[in-house]
């Protein structure tokens, strides 16, 4: 299976402390915090194996959507729709994600959208410019 160099997801809720939770848990990295960078981002980074996993959320990133992004390809998750699933699941809330590595001439409106009950499919999900 492909593994992507970094992962990026849309959470419908931006609650900061359930998602570190879930990330401590994901991450196996209990002492994880997500520190404020600015006006609605949210970084942290993995202790233990070097570099780390660097994170970065951002609050209403995309049409009232949170953006969390991991920048390296060191993490549970072999791709987006894998970290899209899980995040679904463990923080109650709907996820979306591109639907894989994306190349010129793939349309940036497509993403694939997964529910806290399971259902999962692909969407459109044009940029309204906001």
């Amino acid at each position: 299976m492909e593994r992507f160099p970094d992962i990026e997801i849309y959470l419908a809720v931006a609650d900061v402390e359930a998602i570190t939770r879930w990330l401590r848990q994901a991450l196996g990295d209990d002492d994880l915090t997500l520190g404020r960078a600015g006006k609605g981002i949210w970084r942290g980074r993995t202790a233990g194996a070097e570099p780390g996993v660097g994170i970065m959320l951002v609050e209403r990133a995309a049409d009232g959507y949170a953006s969390l992004w991991f920048d390296c390809d060191a993490t549970p998750w072999p791709r987006d729709t894998d970290c899209a699933r899980d995040a679904a699941r463990e923080l109650g809330c709907e996820a979306r994600c591109s639907l894989g590595g994306w190349q010129p001439g793939d349309d940036p409106d497509r993403f694939w959208q997964v529910t806290p009950d399971g259902h999962e499919h692909t969407i459109e999900w044009p940029d309204s410019g906001r």
